[in-house]
């Protein structure tokens, strides 16, 4: 530390001081990023029938990590760190379909019930058939969290679900209606819908483009996507990083990306009436296992209609009747874990511990 302040004294004193000490700044907090990532091992397991990639580091109670769209297990980065620093054994996955995983070539291959069974394959595999974990989930992390939740709830110690709140079966209509009658066709979910035909304009604008244009994205009104109109600006312009995401973090995003394209990822989206379907056994069903649950209050899904209602005014607690705590954190968005990563961690920190 002492070397580092020397060098910054020193270049305080020069010419060139200012834009060569916004880089020292920049390459010490690139350094920390990439000391954050030392000690996490990684592994693939044989789960469900499919080759699973895991990241994993620490040892005590095990915390599962279920990452969204447009994600991968690097999203948790922050918090594998902090809680293996803090006595429990933290594995995060590439869910199937991203990263490093394998990725089915059925477009109904990526339905609740088969994501929820690779979860199971993975527990069985690394915790024993009858250990209880703690479960952390964001974006379609959260959604499956619930499906498991749902499903299994004898696997779970203790969930903390972070943007997405759990949404209970409507029987008499199905979602895409819904979205499409509320949003419209150009609303991100409805575009996702044919295949190939998104896939065709992200290739256009360019696999990390489209990642910045995804993780930067603040808007609390619902996103659209305009056939032929990308994100709505010019390819070229430039996209301006928050300082919670790197250029060196892209890269990595856009790596695994360029190798999987996005179809995988968007098969999660083009199954929502399918899940619909398949779901019907647990309508009204609750999910009886320990929850807190974080959101942003730029968060587009916190924004959508009648969800700050649902969440406030009974109906959430309603259907999670073991809701202990929801948490709106301020002036935050969606990739809140990433964006609020210090406060996330001490948040779930402080919830499981109880346990």
């Amino acid at each position: 530390m002492g070397t580092f302040f020397s060098k910054l004294r020193t270049l305080l004193l020069s010419n060139k001081a200012t834009d060569t000490v916004i880089n020292v700044f920049h390459d010490s907090k690139d350094s920390h990023r990439e000391m954050e990532l030392e000690g996490i091992e990684h592994r693939t397991v044989t789960v469900n029938g499919i080759n699973m990639h895991i990241a994993e580091k620490g040892q005590g109670p095990l915390i599962l990590f279920i990452h969204g769209f447009p994600d991968l297990w690097y999203s948790w980065r922050h918090q594998i760190t902090y809680l293996a620093c803090h006595g429990y054994r933290c594995v995060a996955p590439d869910l199937r379909g991203y990263g490093d995983t394998d990725i089915p070539s059925s477009p109904t291959s990526y339905t609740s019930l088969h994501v929820v069974g690779d979860i199971i394959g993975l527990l069985d595999a690394i915790a024993g058939d009858q250990e209880k974990v703690f479960v952390v989930g964001h974006d379609w992390g959260a959604l499956t969290a619930w499906y498991l939740s749902l499903y299994r709830p004898e696997r779970i110690k203790a969930l903390v679900n972070l943007s997405v709140a759990f949404t209970p079966r409507n029987p008499k209509r199905k979602p895409l209606d819904t979205l499409r009658a509320v949003y419209g066709n150009d609303y991100y979910i409805s575009r996702f819908q044919e295949p190939g035909d998104i896939e065709a304009e992200f290739a256009e604008i360019g696999t990390q483009r489209v990642l910045k244009e995804f993780l930067t994205y603040r808007n609390p009104g619902p996103l659209y996507l305009p056939k032929g109109k990308g994100f709505g600006h010019p390819i070229d312009s430039p996209i301006l990083l928050p300082p919670w995401l790197s250029e060196q973090e892209c890269n990595y995003y856009a790596s695994k990306f360029d190798k999987t394209g996005f179809t995988g990822a968007l098969n999660y989206y083009r199954n929502i009436d399918l899940n619909w379907e398949l779901n019907a056994p647990w309508t009204g069903a609750q999910v009886k296992v320990p929850v807190k649950f974080i959101v942003g209050d730029l968060d587009l899904t916190y924004n959508a209609p009648g969800a700050k209602d649902y969440i406030h005014k009974g109906g959430m607690k309603r259907d999670v009747p073991l809701l202990e705590d929801v948490v709106v954190i301020e002036g935050a968005g969606h990739f809140i874990h990433q964006e609020r990563a210090d406060k996330i961690n001490t948040y779930i920190y402080d919830f499981f511990k109880k346990f």
